[in-house]
């Protein structure tokens, strides 16, 4: 059931770009121009507004070069691949496409589109209590943001098979709250970003720490006052000799909540989207499948009770 509160849909514009691009063949328009990410990205953006009708919409994306974590950690990412030029070339024409859609876009130098994201829910739900807030996004990186006013419609595989999580559903997934995944992620190590955790703990293992314990300061809490652990001892000299090296990875996963970005809600109102430069910018790329679902969710919204809100913050 949708509720009737505010909705805020912030979308998390690189992880779903990527993973159209890869679900979908190289789709090209008839000058030649590679459009599949384009395509994706709007098939996921478009089902997101028929299904959540949110009130405010903001996109955000990564932007080239270091971030703080790379200052921090040189080998941040490392091992990462190139972004493919299919992707690179087509990241212009989707933040085009946000623009047609009335889409406002935020980035930050030295910093990824997931702190900015952070920030944005942050201030947002911090602010007022009655929004709700959905995060699109194809990277679990997100799930630590989830709690009783966030959640996540997460692309789980392609564009097609997406679920919304909720702190429900992350406790059904990981039987652990969504915070508790920071310090799970610290200790096991996160291959893809190149955070090395604990070498020997894995994923079984640093679930039933933390599960256990509840947190990283709680169980260093309790190995530094040698409680009754039933720990065995090489399990035990691993955290040890690691402990400093499992707080400095929490520090490079932990996401920062204060981008300086200039955020107001109240300026996202998406009702507000031109209807007929949407369906222009559908056009130019032949997205001609796309309007009619264009015009559906125009007329859902048009039954809702357009109510401005006067000073949000």
């Amino acid at each position: 059931m949708i509720s009737k509160k505010k909705k805020l849909v912030v979308i998390d514009s690189n992880s779903v770009v990527y993973r159209a691009f890869h679900a979908l063949p190289p789709l090209t328009t008839k000058n030649g121009d590679l459009i599949n990410a384009v395509y994706g990205f709007l098939l996921v953006f478009l089902k997101a507004l028929n299904y959540f009708q949110p009130d405010y919409i903001v996109a955000t994306f990564d932007l080239p070069g270091p971030t703080f974590r790379h200052q921090k950690f040189k080998d941040y990412k490392i091992k990462r691949p190139p972004v493919p030029a299919g992707i690179k070339e087509q990241l212009p024409k989707v933040k085009e496409v946000l623009s047609f859609f009335n889409v406002p876009i935020f980035e930050k130098q030295g910093f990824e589109a997931d702190d900015v994201i952070a920030t944005i829910v942050h201030q947002a739900s911090e602010k007022i209590k009655d929004v709700e807030i959905i995060i699109l996004s194809g990277d679990s990186d997100s799930f630590c943001l989830i709690n009783h006013q966030t959640k996540v419609y997460f692309l789980k595989k392609g564009v097609k098979e997406i679920i919304l999580y909720d702190e429900n559903k992350i406790k059904e997934r990981y039987q652990l709250s969504p915070q508790q995944l920071i310090d799970f992620k610290a200790l096991k190590g996160d291959p893809s970003d190149n955070v090395p955790g604990v070498a020997g703990i894995g994923e079984k293992t640093a679930l039933k720490l933390i599960k256990d314990f509840g947190s990283l300061e709680d169980l260093y809490s309790a190995i530094e006052k040698k409680e009754k652990m039933q720990l065995n001892e090489k399990l035990l000299e691993k955290l040890k000799k690691n402990k400093e090296q499992v707080f400095f990875s929490k520090s490079l996963i932990q996401l920062e909540k204060n981008v300086p970005v200039d955020f107001i809600l109240k300026n996202y109102f998406w009702q507000e989207f031109d209807q007929e430069k949407a369906i222009e910018i559908l056009k130019k790329y032949e997205f001609n499948s796309l309007i009619e679902k264009i015009t559906g969710i125009m007329s859902k919204a048009e039954t809702k009770t357009e109510i401005k809100t006067k000073t949000l913050f």
